[in-house]
């Protein structure tokens, strides 16, 4: 077997490992961030949970640290509470972004994780199996149910020669993302193997790890080698290295390789991951904004990089250079080098330890401007400036146009300002600062939730109607993301635990009269569809992209397709996700129709084509679900909440 379905088969308690079919799998650790896990402490409280399951649960608070107001503040004592509640450590704000400091501190080779995040994968960079999901997923695994996921087929991508200089990990995944787009790993698990492996970090392989998510995928995995039982003992958990390799001659259900060689820089143009082209190619181009940190570069040799190009120099005048550093251990340990004084000196700007501008929690760039980012998600919008130009690269380019205020080849310093790439070498022992991770209570259960008068309980929903007329509210193209179903940043993620307010935001990114129209149709039907294209859904795991629209009455989505976790947070919160029969239909269904289903209950329990009636325009759509027959139940109470009750 390969690595991917060695973890598989080791936490396989329902199901069997044929690609397509529901799987599931005993869990051990959970992770959740904050801007996700107030709802998964108010589904606990909800499901009467006395304490987690799983052997490790961790919270974290590192997207809401901006205090504009109480709303983050008062979150963070509630998520404090629930954590010693529920038996959860807890990661103060300031600590750092979850998915760095749980590699660091927590990950273990050869166990599973459920994390209310999408970018729960980086740590497949150990040789773990974890897996971005939503929150009510996470919540089932830590009331100590299994994980259920479609069994994932297994894409090897094999890794051979030696990253150049000037080249990194960031172009690895970049490289992976122009050959893939945003929807090519859909359905499969990413396991990278051999020799090239020998010269890449584990906080490489994080990298690579995390942005997988990007290209639609499961997740992630790499083995558990030498590199990472190197890593472990660094970090002062050697104890924690278990072996994990791939069986001689293991097979894949799909092949890519890589010559890491023949790689050269690479840069995601706006407004996705997938536009993925040379930097020489948009070379020239003005930059006003050079942001470096995020999950997706959080290692301290990329903070290291950086600060060794840019010293004894200054960033270019027309450059915001800001500096978002992953953790205060990553801090600590830059200091102890030159590279704290060497990114100050060249005009950086210092930010919080967390995820920041990556979700639009400040740092916003100039209007119309463009900004190159280390991180793994360019949205539209999602900087917080709606008509943002974002650009995602390597430290290495970023650092190029910090130097120079335009896009930047990295290779050409060399002969502009005489930069010799800098030659990083790991070392032997980190600082470990573990102070700011408060461990679980022993005895919490008697613990009051600290409730500030932003955090509202969960709304109640009805059992799935049998037959309803409907209106189509909105009709959206290709690879919408959860950014544009509701979108993060200052203004919207501190009302993440008030769906009634948040609920306002759904889809305004896309049309802004969305919310009024809803409202509207309330009144007057029992609630509305909304049609898209293909990848629906795709990003980030908040589902409060689901659950807002539920909340205004959402019923159903028709798509060509759907991205894995957005379709699975919609089954999760009683919405029917249906596909087109016949994806020639999506052109036969209008923004405010009137659509008609009956018999809905009778058609999803035994697995039948749903008709869908357009009364609009006199003709019959069929549709189909591919719902397993425990999420048809799920569905059909109304969501998970529900079966729990």
């Amino acid at each position: 077997m390969n690595v991917a379905q060695k973890l598989i088969n080791s936490h396989l308690v329902e199901g069997e490992m044929k690609p397509g079919t529901e799987i599931g799998l005993k869990i051990d650790q959970a992770l959740q961030q904050d801007a996700t896990g107030t709802l998964v402490m108010l589904e606990l409280e909800a499901m009467g949970l006395d304490k987690a399951q799983t052997e490790v649960a961790v919270q974290y608070v590192d997207h809401n640290l901006l205090q504009g107001d109480h709303k983050n503040a008062d979150d963070h004592l509630f998520l404090q509470s629930a954590a010693e509640k529920y038996g959860y450590w807890f990661s103060r704000p300031g600590n750092g972004v979850s998915h760095p400091v749980h590699t660091e501190r927590f990950g273990k080779p050869g166990q599973t994780m459920v994390g209310s995040d999408s970018h729960t994968p980086a740590t497949g960079a150990l040789g773990m199996l974890a897996i971005g999901t939503g929150g009510l997923d996470v919540a089932a695994a830590v009331a100590g149910k299994p994980y259920y996921v479609k069994m994932p087929k297994v894409m090897g991508v094999e890794l051979k020669g030696k990253l150049p200089d000037w080249i990194s990990a960031k172009d690895v995944v970049l490289e992976m993302l122009r050959r893939y787009d945003v929807k090519g790993g859909v359905g499969y698990i990413l396991e990278y193997y051999g020799e090239g492996l020998k010269d890449l970090s584990t906080m490489d392989r994080h990298v690579i790890a995390n942005m997988g998510t990007e290209l639609g995928a499961t997740t992630s995995v790499f083995p558990a080698d030498d590199e990472v039982h190197r890593f472990l003992k660094a970090q002062g958990r050697e104890e924690d290295f278990e072996p994990l390799e791939a069986d001689a001659g293991a097979k894949y259900d799909a092949h890519e390789t890589i010559n890491l060689s023949e790689l050269e820089p690479l840069i995601a143009t706006p407004s996705s991951p997938g536009n993925v082209v040379p930097v020489r190619e948009v070379a020239g181009t003005p930059v006003h904004q050079v942001v470096i940190g995020s999950s997706a570069n959080p290692g301290l040799r990329d903070f290291w990089i950086v600060s060794e190009i840019v010293k004894g120099k200054m960033a270019d005048e027309r450059v915001s250079f800001d500096i978002n550093p992953t953790s205060r251990q990553l801090t600590e340990n830059l200091s102890r080098t030159d590279g704290f004084f060497n990114l100050l000196h060249a005009g950086a700007r210092f930010h919080q330890s967390g995820c920041m501008g990556c979700i639009g929690m400040g740092q916003a760039p100039a209007s119309g401007k463009v900004s190159l980012r280390t991180m793994p998600r360019n949205f539209p919008g999602r900087s917080g400036t709606a008509d943002d130009q974002v650009y995602l690269c390597s430290p290495e380019t970023a650092a190029a146009a910090a130097l120079t205020g335009a896009i930047t080849d990295p290779r050409d310093l060399e002969k502009r300002l005489g930069i010799s790439y800098p030659q990083y070498t790991e070392p032997e022992r980190m600082i470990v600062n573990a102070q700011m991770l408060v461990p679980p209570s022993d005895n919490g259960s008697e613990t009051e939730l600290v409730k500030g008068p932003n955090i509202k309980s969960l709304p109640e929903f009805e059992p799935y109607p049998n037959a309803y007329d409907a209106p189509v509210l909105l009709k959206m193209g290709d690879d919408v993301s959860t950014d544009e179903i509701l979108k993060a940043g200052a203004e919207v993620l501190p009302l993440r635990s008030n769906i009634p307010e948040i609920s306002k935001y759904a889809y305004t990114v896309i049309d802004d009269t969305f919310y009024d129209r809803a409202k509207d149709a309330q009144k007057a039907c029992p609630g509305h569809f909304v049609i898209a294209g293909e990848n629906y859904a795709q990003g980030s795991s908040r589902e409060h992209a689901a659950l807002a629209p539920k909340y205004l009455g959402q019923l159903a989505v028709i798509a060509k397709g759907y991205a894995r976790i957005g379709w699975q947070n919609l089954v999760n919160f009683g919405i029917l996700p249906l596909e087109f029969k016949n994806p020639d239909d999506y052109e036969k269904i209008q923004q405010g129709d009137m659509l008609s289903v009956t018999s809905a209950r009778e058609a999803i329990e035994q697995g039948e084509d749903i008709h869908v009636r357009n009364l609009t325009r006199n003709e019959d759509i069929p549709t189909r679900h591919s719902l397993s027959g425990r999420q048809v139940e799920v569905l059909l109470k109304g969501g998970v909440v529900n079966t729990f009750q």
